[in-house]
């Protein structure tokens, strides 16, 4: 086992299996089942929402009637008392990282950090309090968040922890920060170039880095830190359920599956205790192929898992400013970011997947990347026909004059809404006005007819999908603020933002016709929580609880009393 997490195995894979395995037999399998005495919120194929009293679950676990008050009650083997809690679709993630999610539950996690003094007091006690480690490993650090003003170096490492090498990612997963022992590990000097669609960071008026490795150059580094072992990998999985099914979450899309990722998915599968319904896209064409051969995977373990095709990067992000834009940074007049393969690249590996019908997703955050995905798609599109479903991921500042071309071919935007709100201040430091009104611009690209598939990417921010949906129709943070929402003109309704997260994520997996809403013959994939959605203000919807998830008719978790 690797060192680096051989005493954070907090919950062996065969007891998380016994756990669930016990928790679902609450409502055994084959065996038609009634949810009563609920407030049931259901939405159909065009958004409009439903209530109903009563939710009928046949044998197989999918839903069979959508109960409305006052109509007669089925005769059923098993009765569940919902005590008048409010129901509704499980909840899908278009957008996360699941084995991201488990790591950062198992490693040092900065991201509640404030000031790069609070860090290295974290960093110190964790290094203390974890003697027998050979590497500090963690992620979460935020320097706009610590009102740094600079990237952290070395040096700052180094003071907290100088003995053992330490490699923290930055919270978007796009930079990382590297003590001087883990730079010398690397071999990294003065003389290493920055590598195509990477940047180091250099100590001012010399070439030595400064302890930032921007992009591509994070492998410069990452490529000496001890992988996690299988097993690892498996205590990463189970716990990042725990945390999904705790939120509500039923159903994600992973971006960036990698083969030992996908066999600890199926090691899950076949041992019965896989839960979350996951839609997984490879982390690059090399593991496109080596996980789904020619094509995409069938649906395994009852629509639990799917290979559905691939995951592509263009540009990075605008918090380590490298996000690719059309005009240079406000706050940094001789960066424009970084591109991170050139236009013919990103078109030959889209074809490349195109060809053998793998869906593709790209990730694109600044304007010029944004651009770049919808012309590829414009010159692909009449070659790869079908239902191909495009999508691009984060699609966070767009050109306004941009915006319609979402339509032209159906592509799929795939946003984080609460990247809105932890991003706006450093978003209005980095882009002038002008281009701020294209920014997370939610209702303008779904007016254009373009399928919004909402999700967290987590663990970048909280798996939380409230703080998604609260965010999502009001444009303000946890703290009210700005008052009136941040460029309001785009927040979208309450009853949207459901949408987004529940059928609209499903929709852009390919797998409305499975999960996504409650309908007859769909999957019965639902929440119980204690108070409604729809109704509860922004802070009450922050602070909602969930009560019990269910997937596949089947009890998968239950708050604790």
């Amino acid at each position: 086992m690797s060192p680096v997490f051989k005493d954070r195995l907090m919950i062996k894979p065969a007891a998380f299996a016994l756990g669930m395995f016990l928790l679902g037999q609450a409502v055994p399998a084959s065996a038609d089942t009634l949810i009563d005495n609920i407030e049931g919120i259901a939405l159909d194929e065009t958004g409009k929402v439903s209530r109903f009293s009563a939710l009928w679950i046949d044998d197989d676990g999918r839903v069979k009637q959508l109960v409305e008050r006052g109509a007669k009650r089925p005769q059923t083997d098993y009765y569940v008392d919902g005590k008048g809690a409010y129901l509704i679709p499980g909840l899908i993630d278009a957008h996360l990282h699941v084995m991201g999610i488990g790591f950062g539950a198992m490693t040092l996690d900065l991201s509640g950090t404030t000031s790069l003094e609070q860090a290295q007091a974290l960093i110190a006690e964790y290094a203390a309090a974890n003697p027998g480690r050979r590497w500090i490993i963690g992620r979460g650090w935020n320097q706009e968040k610590w009102g740094l003003g600079r990237f952290p170096t070395a040096a700052d490492l180094d003071a907290a922890v100088a003995d053992r090498p330490v490699w923290l990612e930055r919270v978007d997963g796009h930079a990382g920060w590297a003590n001087s022992k883990a730079i010398e590990l690397a071999g990294v000097t003065a003389a290493t170039r920055d590598p195509a669609g990477g940047r180091i960071e250099r100590i001012a008026g010399t070439q030595k880095p400064a302890g930032v490795f921007v992009d591509a150059a994070s492998e410069l580094v990452g490529k000496v830190v001890p992988a996690p072992r299988p097993d690892d990998r498996d205590v990463a999985l189970s716990l990042a359920q725990d945390i999904l099914l705790a939120n509500g979450i039923t159903a994600a899309a992973d971006m960036g599956s990698t083969i030992e990722d996908w066999q600890s998915f199926r090691r899950a599968g076949d041992a019965g205790w896989l839960k979350v319904r996951i839609m997984a896209y490879a982390a690059g064409p090399d593991a496109m192929e080596l996980i789904g051969g020619p094509g995409p995977s069938a649906w395994l373990y009852q629509d639990k898992l799917r290979l559905n095709g691939v995951k592509l990067y263009l540009d990075g992000a605008l918090g380590s400013r490298g996000a690719w834009l059309k005009q240079p940074y406000a706050d940094d007049p001789h960066n424009r970011g970084l591109p991170l393969v050139t236009p013919a690249q990103l078109r030959n590996t889209m074809s490349r997947a195109a060809l053998d019908r793998f869906q593709i997703a790209v990730h694109a955050i600044g304007d010029a990347a944004n651009a770049e995905v919808l012309a590829a798609i414009d010159e692909l599109a009449p070659t790869y026909t079908g239902e191909r479903r495009w999508r691009i991921e984060h699609a966070q500042v767009v050109d306004p004059a941009d915006i319609a071309a979402f339509a032209r071919h159906g592509v799929i935007a795939s946003m984080q809404p609460v990247h809105q709100t932890s991003d706006r201040t450093m978003a209005e430091a980095r882009l002038d006005p002008a281009r701020l009104e294209g920014a997370y611009a939610w209702r303008s690209i779904a007016e254009t007819g373009s399928v919004l598939a909402f999700g967290s990417d987590a663990p970048v921010e909280s798996s939380d999908p409230f703080a998604g949906l609260a965010a999502a129709f009001t444009r303000q943070g946890p703290d009210g603020q700005p008052f009136g929402g941040w460029y309001p003109a785009q927040k979208v309704s309450r009853e949207a933002a459901l949408f987004a997260f529940t059928h609209g994520a499903a929709y852009a997996g390919f797998a409305e016709s499975r999960f996504g809403r409650l309908a007859p013959g769909l999957w019965a994939d639902f929440v119980l929580l204690d108070r409604d959605p729809l109704l509860a203000t922004p802070q009450e919807l922050r602070s909602i609880r969930v009560i019990e998830t269910w997937v596949g008719g089947q009890r998968a978790y239950a708050r604790p009393e």
